[in-house]
């Protein structure tokens, strides 16, 4: 005879998981109307799962209803998981130490967080290393929040010249984290600043650099509360965890 407690964990977990997938086909949807909205093709902004604090099989409930990128914030996250779940790419979303650079090279499909020159200079060291080109973004500090991370808008050119000089990286685009705040007109000033940066630099020709190697396609901006404003300011690819997996226990 079953135990009692078998069944309901069971029924449970299946209820959680069916959540999950209905969750993520809606955020797909939402995500490609928002870009329709904005007179652009939806297939040019991507959707992430963001899978912080997430168990894994929730996050394999959400890969096979049909996302193909994960997003964490912890490089010992992504060693850990990555083996588990079936194929995703796994991007690297949260702050970097330096001292965890080699482990992120090794692990990470890109790092959108890149957020000094120093830690350039380590990853390109890693990645010399394992023989690997490592994509990335640069983290811009839009906000100039001092509780974030990121270049100030005003020095990510002349970072990012500086960057693209190093041989083992491939700089794809720009990311960020804007302030919080619950006002869709100041937010979305924000995502359109950061276009406008994203544009300029995208544009820009810096001298001696092969732009064959670094391909600025990408803009990484929005997440569970703000993303069709991201989207209707220019997003390529969006970060959304709540919306999908619902509300984190962090304890």
């Amino acid at each position: 005879m079953d135990c009692p407690k078998t069944m309901p964990e069971t029924a449970e977990r299946r209820k959680q998981g069916a959540a999950v997938r209905e969750r993520f086909v809606r955020v797909r949807e939402d995500v490609a109307e928002a870009a329709l909205r904005a007179g652009r093709n939806p297939a040019q902004v991507r959707l992430m799962a963001v899978t912080k604090t997430v168990d894994e099989w929730l996050i394999r409930e959400a890969v096979e209803a049909g996302t193909d990128l994960l997003g964490e914030n912890k490089v010992q996250e992504i060693q850990r998981k990555r083996g588990n779940l079936p194929p995703a790419e796994m991007h690297l979303i949260g702050h970097l130490q330096r001292n965890k650079a080699a482990k992120a090279a090794e692990c990470a499909d890109m790092i959108q967080s890149l957020d000094s020159v120093a830690l350039a200079r380590e990853l390109s060291a890693a990645g010399g290393k394992l023989g690997r080109t490592i994509p990335v973004l640069l983290e811009v500090n839009i906000g100039r929040d001092e509780a974030k991370f990121g270049f100030p808008p005003e020095q990510t050119a002349a970072a990012l010249e500086e960057i693209m000089r190093l041989p083992c990286l491939s700089v794809r685009g720009l990311m960020t984290v804007p302030p919080f705040l619950a006002d869709e007109r100041q937010t979305r000033a924000f995502f359109s600043q950061m276009m406008q940066l994203f544009i300029d630099i995208r544009d820009k020709t810096l001298d001696n650099i092969s732009k064959e190697a670094h391909a600025m396609e990408v803009l990484s901006m929005g997440m569970s509360g703000d993303y069709p404003w991201a989207i209707a300011e220019g997003s390529t690819l969006v970060r959304v965890g709540t919306a999908i997996f619902g509300m984190r226990d962090y304890r």
